[in-house]
């Protein structure tokens, strides 16, 4: 298939640049391979049943943006891609030049001046060598790193609201928010426990390079990026179980799809190592029952597993009437509750 099989247009103004008032306050566009609906997120429960399993990333957003400059003077700005040691790390850099190698990019905060080195290249990548430890230059001193799209300056509400409510701060390592799970709150995950629905979490942690559009003209010349996940061995024996029980696995975004995906490649066992996994249709979904997901940009990777999992010209008309019906998109958008083709 081509990226153009994945393009929409998508208006401007349905860019959500703020989370709403409350968190359960998004819509919720169900469909269900018969039907749209359109309800509130609120109302989710309506769709759940007993027995079934509700699986969450868990994976915490780190303050992933700083600001610095060259020796040459000019101004940088770094993103985190991951850390690959407690002293070294794999970032963007966005410069009018990029930088040479063995050279310095200082950072100052309060007086005080941080340096770090360039110590070479992977693929798109910088790595950066620091004198301190990296992750706690990260948490003191960087900016939330809001996606492109919302095009502002991080505030305040951000910190709390690009974060989900049970995000692990022990696994604070995604540069991106896991999005789908931002339309929870507590209460509401209170009650769908109280009504008989187990829920599990797993670590998928988002690196930058989710943003990144597909710009092979075929998609399975497009290499994904990789990134790192954790499914536990109870994780496996819980889907193991609500299988069993003719439950159904939920996913909440993209991120557990690709999580759990992968553990089940092969033997369903438990995994802790890197995925780049690649969903696009044609793709058959070994554990995935239904899917919980926010809308993503045109020609997106993210969209090209949404296709895989209800069907392309089905895709194209729940995105179509997301535009007509003014939903808000992207990562502080609405969301929707996806059933996988050929099942109801």
């Amino acid at each position: 298939m081509k990226t153009s099989d994945f393009n929409y247009d998508l208006p401007e103004n349905l860019i959500a640049k703020y989370p709403p008032s409350d968190r359960t306050d998004s819509r919720l566009l169900v469909f269900n391979n018969k039907e749209i609906k359109h309800e509130k997120f609120s109302n989710l429960l309506d769709y759940l049943q007993p027995n079934d399993l509700l699986v969450l990333n868990e994976s915490a957003v780190i303050p992933a943006r700083l600001i610095g400059e060259k020796e040459t003077g000019g101004k940088v700005e770094v993103m985190l891609e991951r850390f690959l040691s407690s002293t070294q790390t794999l970032v963007q850099i966005k410069s009018s030049r990029s930088p040479k190698e063995n050279s310095n990019i200082s950072f100052t905060f309060s007086e005080k001046t941080i340096i770090a080195t360039v110590k070479g290249r992977r693929d798109n990548f910088f790595i950066l060598d620091w004198k301190d430890a990296a992750k706690e230059i990260f948490q003191e001193n960087a900016i939330i790193p809001l996606p492109p799209y919302i095009d502002r300056d991080a505030d305040h509400l951000d910190e709390i609201r690009y974060q989900t409510v049970y995000a692990n701060m022990k696994k604070q390592l995604s540069v991106a928010a896991p999005t789908a799970g931002l339309h929870f709150d507590n209460l509401h995950l209170t009650k769908i426990k109280n009504a008989g629905i187990d829920t599990a979490t797993l670590n998928l942690h988002v690196g930058s390079g989710t943003f990144a559009p597909v710009k092979e003209e075929n998609i399975q010349d497009h290499k994904i990026h990789y990134e790192k996940i954790e499914v536990s061995e109870d994780i496996i024996s819980k889907i193991k179980e609500t299988k069993k029980n003719k439950g159904r696995v939920i996913a909440v975004g993209t991120t557990s799809v690709r999580a759990l995906e992968t553990a089940f490649q092969n033997v369903p066992e438990k995994y802790n190592g890197e995925t780049n996994l690649f969903i696009y249709p044609g793709y058959e979904f070994k554990v995935v029952d239904l899917m919980i997901t926010n809308f993503h940009l045109p020609k997106s990777s993210l969209l090209m597993l949404v296709s895989a999992f209800i069907g392309h010209q089905e895709m194209h008309q729940i995105y179509q009437t997301a535009v007509t019906e003014r939903y808000r998109f992207l990562s502080y958008g609405d969301a929707m509750l996806l059933t996988k083709k050929n099942e109801i």
